[in-house]
């Protein structure tokens, strides 16, 4: 018996793999994953690219918004779309900032829409005919400036409705205004949330957005959104013609045949001390019929004999074995 040792060294095969240390030593330096017990459902590649193309719809809406409100040079872009707790969500936060609370029924009961307090107020100042200076006051909005900013936020939301269509149909309303984060209780501090942060830019001024949704009310609809769609008949009679004309063709397919004997098992010195001349004594009886192999497998059993002047098996039924 001959065994081939593999230097640690060796190279790269024609195929393209590398050898099994190389793949081993690299599994042993990969960084290791933890794993939080307190999100044991997370959010799928699959179902974060859905809420991506809403929020990039949503964005393109909101840019139209920005724009014609303030009838000057805005965009808006995602940055990211995070699974966070709302502690988390908080945290991340500045002390004072402009905080919508909304409901969207059916979707769910309360989510965020957070702008800083300072882009509010210089939406505010160009809406009401200013330059929009770089130097804004940091306070509560007044009566009139609140009532200003909460036509704009509704034209947001609004936007929001028509950009998660393919995801589930709701309508925003909104339910308060905060101007601290932690005065707004919108789920509980553990509470697992979808957080999209969005950048707005007005003029060369770039600022952060966020939205804070709970992703346990959104799974539900990802996952239905996410199913595939009812086919028609057509194409079901489409696939099962499919389908039949697959299993014809496996019925087609050539395979290699052995009729033989069954196996004899030596030990390895009766193999080495195997001399030309030598008779080895086989485990099949004289009067068993033949084995008919494939792959290994025996499915059927045969004798021997002649169809012409060829070799030929004649199928037999399976001997009953003895106890």
């Amino acid at each position: 018996m001959e065994v081939i040792v593999a230097s640690s060294d060796a190279p790269v095969t024609q195929s393209g793999t590398a050898p099994a240390a190389d793949r081993r030593t690299r599994r042993a330096n990969a960084t290791p994953q933890l794993y939080d017990f307190r999100r044991p459902i997370q959010l799928s590649r699959e179902h974060s690219r859905m809420l991506q193309l809403a929020f990039d719809d949503f964005c393109r809406q909101a840019t139209t918004v920005f724009t014609s409100s303030l009838r000057t040079v805005c965009s808006v872009s995602l940055s990211s779309i995070e699974q966070r707790t709302y502690a988390e969500y908080i945290d991340s936060l500045d002390s004072s900032t402009y905080l919508t609370a909304f409901s969207a029924d059916p979707l769910f009961d309360r989510g965020v829409l957070e702008i800083p307090l300072v882009a509010v107020m210089t939406c505010v100042d160009h809406m009401l005919g200013g330059p929009g200076r770089e130097e804004q006051p940091e306070r509560p909005l007044t009566e009139i400036e609140a009532g200003v900013a909460s036509g704009m936020i509704t034209r947001l939301l609004g936007e929001m409705r028509y950009s998660m269509a393919s995801i589930v149909a709701f309508e925003p309303v909104v339910r308060g205004v905060e101007y601290s984060p932690q005065f707004i209780q919108v789920a509980g501090a553990s509470d697992v949330m979808v957080a999209a942060s969005l950048e707005l830019r007005i003029n060369e001024r770039s600022f952060r957005m966020t939205m804070c949704m709970p992703f346990s009310s959104l799974l539900p609809h990802l996952l239905r959104a996410a199913a595939p769609l009812p086919v028609s008949e057509r194409e079901r009679a489409q696939r099962a013609r499919a389908a039949a004309e697959l299993a014809d063709q496996f019925e087609r397919v050539p395979l290699e045949v052995a009729v033989s004997l069954r196996p004899t098992k030596l030990s390895p010195d009766e193999l080495t001390a195997l001399r030309p001349g030598d008779a080895i004594r086989l485990h099949h009886p004289a009067a068993a019929p033949l084995e008919v192999v494939v792959d290994g497998t025996c499915f059927a059993h045969a004798t021997p004999g002649t169809s012409g002047f060829r070799l030929a098996a004649l199928i037999v039924g399976t001997p009953k074995e003895n106890a």
